[in-house]
């Protein structure tokens, strides 16, 4: 319950009344995916809308197992992940998340496919490519990465499932 009261409180109020109302709402997997630029995508396509992409950036957030989601309502939209659960992008200096946030950096790695990412909070979030060449400029040296080590370093999930 104490879980359920916190979880309330971080989102919209329009989704919190859902909640109270209506608690039991199964989840769904397969229909929401991050793609690695930080588009929302429903079944494979782009959402356009700028209201709903900032709603979903608002609601979005990682359960106990490492599954991120966006709680629209009552119900959990699991959202399968191209990469990293976080994408950022550069904002002048700072780096902002696909959300909107401001995203602080505590360590950055390069995977043995190129590209940069930056482990940090809420999760680890990979550089947008678009903002590679501008990374490349600050002639920064990366530990290197594997790919397939990524989801379990960083405790999450690529491919949310039910259970």
């Amino acid at each position: 319950m104490a879980d359920t009261v916190k979880l309330i409180l971080a989102v919209d109020e329009i989704v919190a009344r859902s909640l109270a109302k209506w608690p039991d709402v199964p989840a769904v997997f397969g229909w929401l995916s991050l793609d690695r630029r930080g588009n929302w995508l429903i079944k494979g396509e782009r959402i356009g809308n700028t209201a709903l992409r900032e709603f979903i950036g608002r609601n979005y957030e990682a359960d106990p197992q490492g599954r991120w989601y966006f709680q629209n309502g009552p119900q959990r939209v699991y959202v399968a992940l191209a990469y990293t659960p976080l994408v950022v992008h550069y904002e002048g200096e700072r780096l902002v998340d696909h959300c909107g946030r401001a995203f602080s950096a505590t360590q950055g790695f390069q995977d043995d496919e190129g590209s940069v990412l930056f482990a940090g909070r809420p999760s680890v979030a990979l550089l947008d490519d678009r903002d590679l060449a501008k990374f490349a400029d600050e002639d920064r040296a990366l530990p290197a990465i594997a790919r397939a080590e990524v989801p379990a370093r960083f405790g999450f999930v690529a491919d949310p499932k039910p259970g």
